[in-house]
Order: C-alpha cells, then sequence, then structure tokens
C-alpha cells in the first residue's frame, strides 16, 4: 500500500458551490491514473468524508489522466457550524489515504 500524496502530483479540494464540494487527483501519467482509478474505491472516499456512497459522483477523466470525485458538503458554504468556507482542507485528508 502506498500514500495517495506521494503516488500523484497533486490532490486538490474545492467548492462547487454552497451544497457541494469536489476534489481532484492530478495523477500526471497514464501509469499512476490507471494504479489510482483501479485502487481507490469509492466507498473508501466516502467513508473518509462521512459521506453516504450513493450521493458521491465519481468521474475518470481518462484523457487529463484525472480521478475526481463530487459530495455534499456536510453544512452548507457559511453555516455557523461550517469550519472550511473553500473546501480547501478535504484534499489534505484524501492525500493521507492508503491504496
Amino acid at each position: 500500500m502506498a500514500r495517495l500524496g506521494d503516488m500523484v502530483e497533486k490532490v486538490r479540494s474545492k467548492n462547487a458551490g454552497p451544497f457541494v464540494l469536489t476534489v481532484d487527483i492530478f495523477c500526471g501519467d497514464p501509469q499512476v491514473f490507471k494504479a489510482v482509478s483501479a485502487g481507490l474505491k469509492t466507498e473508501s472516499v466516502s467513508k473518509l468524508f462521512g459521506a453516504e456512497t450513493q450521493l458521491v459522483k465519481r468521474f475518470d477523466i481518462t484523457d487529463l489522466n484525472v480521478v475526481k470525485f463530487s459530495f455534499p458538503r456536510p453544512q452548507v458554504q457559511g453555516a455557523r457550524t461550517d469550519r472550511d468556507m473553500h473546501g480547501a482542507s478535504y484534499g489534505a485528508l484524501l492525500a493521507d489515504l492508503q491504496i
């Protein structure tokens, strides 16, 4: 097993509106993309972020060597309980995942 962040060029997260977050995994080359695509399970991502698996959308973008996940924010952006207005910390959590 390897740490995702050590395998890829970059893991980035951001808002996709006030209700959705998106995490992009930039693999860099086709071999790394294939390894990440095969090794990273949607269920693992949903568990990590506490989202229901059926609400997590996954996009494997072969032409760009990118794997992308979109899922509902735990709180609406800007809510009193929102601890990450821009959704930037979710990428760091995913980068630490072992696959």
